[in-house]
């Protein structure tokens, strides 16, 4: 099986994909989105804080936002995995209607679990990427999703109060909307009303990212769509608020583990995988 990079659908915050490699695959990047997947075949191997990891199929993969990892086949054959990648502000929405508004984010220290009940909760919206997510399943996903890391995360950190909450909130639908437009602290202090260093600890509490990295992954967001549709890199560039193509490259490298143009290949014209059964079905 030739390696490669089947993209789903997209839905408002949510991303999946189905990745097929041998051998290494991506470089050490951060995303600024939850990753939370399923191995299907293969090892699935990877350094996350300080660590190395090793997920057999059935297992399940927790990636907190912001914490740098790599990723990889750990042995000869192919590896194969889904993943969903959840942007914060949903299970913000989630977690705030359930009474722990202005709560940290939950934080599962181990990102490796053998969880069946989780592995049942991510299946259904992984099982299908030639289909899109239907809204009210959504609905269901998150507030099941939201349990189950819950149920895995440590101690909750110091509760953020309501004004700075919606600051945050604030700063967040300021820079979603102007994602490829030039934004300055100076905006974001006018917006917000707050200064720049208490907005920066505001908005990594609720949001585990800083304003600036929420920005670029907006605009990378744009990049990988225009990528996919096979628009040149330098036109890519221009369009989506990069100074240059190198300057596009070193963001999508440090954001993805490989260059656009590696990631052009790997989504070129694939026809959809099958439909995922939980291992051992």
């Amino acid at each position: 099986m030739a390696d490669g990079i089947t993209a789903a659908p997209a839905f408002p915050g949510i991303e999946r994909i189905e990745a097929r490699f041998h051998g290494d695959a991506f470089s050490p990047h951060r995303h600024d989105t939850y990753g939370l997947g399923v191995t299907l075949h293969g090892v699935q191997t990877f350094h996350y804080r300080g660590q190395r990891r090793y997920s057999q199929p059935g297992n399940v993969i927790i990636l907190h936002p912001d914490e740098e990892h790599d990723g990889g086949a750990g042995t000869d054959e192919t590896l194969r995995y889904r993943m969903l990648y959840l942007e914060p502000s949903l299970l913000r929405r989630c977690l705030d209607a359930d009474g722990q508004s202005g709560d940290a984010l939950p934080f599962v220290g181990q990102p490796v679990l053998a969880d069946a009940e989780l592995r049942q909760i991510l299946l259904p919206a992984l099982s299908s990427l030639d289909e899109g997510l239907e809204d009210l399943a959504v609905n269901d996903l998150l507030v099941r999703l939201a349990g189950a890391l819950a149920r895995h995360a440590g101690a909750k950190a110091r509760r953020l109060g309501l004004l700075a909450q919606r600051q945050a909130h604030q700063a967040r639908d300021y820079l979603e909307a102007n994602a490829l437009n030039a934004v300055r602290s100076e905006d974001l202090e006018a917006v917000t009303g707050l200064d720049r260093y208490a907005l920066a600890r505001h908005f990594r509490a609720l949001f585990a990212t800083s304003p600036h990295r929420f920005l670029v992954m907006r605009r990378l967001q744009h990049a990988r769509r225009m990528i996919t549709e096979g628009e040149p890199l330098a036109d890519v560039a221009a369009a989506t608020g990069f100074a240059d193509q190198s300057h596009l490259n070193r963001h999508f490298k440090k954001a993805y583990g490989m260059t656009p143009g590696r990631w052009a290949i790997l989504v070129g014209p694939t026809e959809p995988g099958p439909r995922m059964r939980a291992p051992g079905n």
